[in-house]
């Protein structure tokens, strides 16, 4: 048998069904890997491998299969420090709704995983396991880097603006942002109420359907059963295009080539105008919504608060509700109007960020390719497609339209196959 680590979930699930793979087996797998790389990727925020091997996997969806959870959300076994000092030894006596979920379908957590402060800016120690000295992105990093690594199959993740998609993309693994909702988030540290999206990453687009249907009790198909027709998919560069690497662009280009030999059909959809209001209205809603939400932390530890998060969170109480009110309009607006945008088209494919992982530790990378469709509260989806000039991994995003979920993770599926 290969290593057991580098399964996908779906093939572990049907192994241990079939009495092939033991879910012990499975764990030791992955904790071999963990024994050997975490020194070097430092992916986890709280890891206790005695702990972990004394649980006890549930039967279920998810059976014996290795979880990572993002440190934003509660968990009742393990401390929840949402990346800050200020948190430091938080035990919440519950778990976040989504990873009682995960656990009662029979998931074993693995630990918690390292997110930037508060999910929003400062990193962490996080390394890109295809090479440490760059970044993994964020704010999800551990999350992506653990599912690249073999530390655990499947990861949660959480996006405000780019946190699932970019990281993903950035590590070589699929990353899901579910219609905004689709999973509930009582148990998470929530920053912006209008924004903030639970998702998974996993090693396959199937491996995600099945993770996040398990966790939001929903049926999302197998999207390893190929549809019967080939899709028509929108070439859209996004609000950004000038923001693109010329990798990107030019994998953008042979994508839609291979796309349409295998079939699709291919119709050039850019954004309208107005969208571009999405670029100072995202922005403003989150920076706001963080700074109402973390009223405690700014009047009582504000020295305890990373000095660049300090200043956008007072930017964001500085803009006042009558502005907010404004930005949260656009983007109720643009909401609306995207149903026009996907009118005969099924999805559109568009970078899943501007390149390849910028090099250093410092910065997680630019969200300009994930913030608008994070506001438009749709479905999206990053699949590996290649790599760039410095031999890391490179993304293509599929987007879908609101509430169509199984859809997407479909042809995002579909796509995938395609390239290869």
């Amino acid at each position: 048998m290969s290593d057991p680590a580098r399964l996908t979930a779906t093939d572990a699930a049907r192994q241990i069904a079939a009495g092939h793979l033991r879910p012990e087996a499975l764990l030791e797998a992955c904790l071999d890997r963990i024994a050997t790389d975490e020194p070097r990727i430092r992916a986890f925020a709280q890891f206790d491998a005695a702990a972990v091997r004394a649980s006890a996997a549930r039967p279920g969806r998810l059976h014996g299969l290795p979880i990572g959870v993002k440190d934003v959300l509660d968990t009742h076994d393990q401390p929840s420090e949402y990346g800050s000092p200020i948190w430091r030894g938080h035990r919440p006596k519950a778990d976040a709704v989504c990873v009682a979920w995960a656990r009662a379908s029979g998931g074993v957590v693995m630990g918690k995983t390292v997110t930037t402060e508060f999910a929003t800016r400062k990193p962490g120690l996080t390394c890109n396991p295809h090479n440490v000295a760059h970044t993994p992105g964020g704010s999800s990093s551990g999350s992506a880097a653990g599912v690249a690594a073999g530390f655990f199959p499947l990861a949660f993740g959480t996006q405000t603006a780019g946190s699932i998609i970019r990281p993903a993309a950035y590590c070589g693994v699929v990353g899901y942002k579910p219609s905004f909702g689709m999973i509930a988030r009582l148990g998470m540290k929530v920053m912006s109420e209008s924004l903030d999206t639970i998702g998974v990453m996993a090693r396959s687009v199937a491996d995600c359907a099945l993770f996040a249907g398990a966790v939001a009790g929903r049926d999302l198909g197998d999207p390893d059963i190929r549809p019967t027709a080939t899709p028509r998919i929108g070439l859209c560069p996004g609000p950004a295009n000038a923001e693109a690497s010329p990798e990107t662009l030019a994998l953008l280009d042979r994508a839609a080539d291979r796309l349409a030999a295998a079939g699709a059909v291919i119709v050039k959809r850019p954004l309208p105008q107005a969208y571009t209001a999405l670029a100072s209205a995202q922005p403003l809603v989150m920076n706001a919504e963080s700074a109402a939400s973390m009223g405690w932390e700014l009047t009582t530890h504000r020295d305890g608060l990373s000095e660049g998060l300090v200043e956008k969170l007072d930017w964001g109480l500085a803009q006042g509700p009558v502005a907010l009110d404004a930005a949260r309009d656009v983007m109720r607006q643009m909401q609306s109007h995207f149903t026009g945008v996907m009118e005969d088209v099924d999805v559109l494919l568009t970078p899943s960020a501007q390149g390849e992982a910028p090099h250093g530790l410092d910065w997680t990378g630019d969200p300009v390719f994930n913030a608008c469709w994070t506001a438009l509260h749709v479905p999206c989806v990053t699949v590996p497609a290649g790599s760039g000039p410095a031999g890391l991994p490179l993304g293509l995003q599929i987007v879908g339209r609101f509430a169509s979920d199984r859809a997407t993770l479909a042809w995002a599926q579909w796509i995938a196959s395609a390239l290869g």
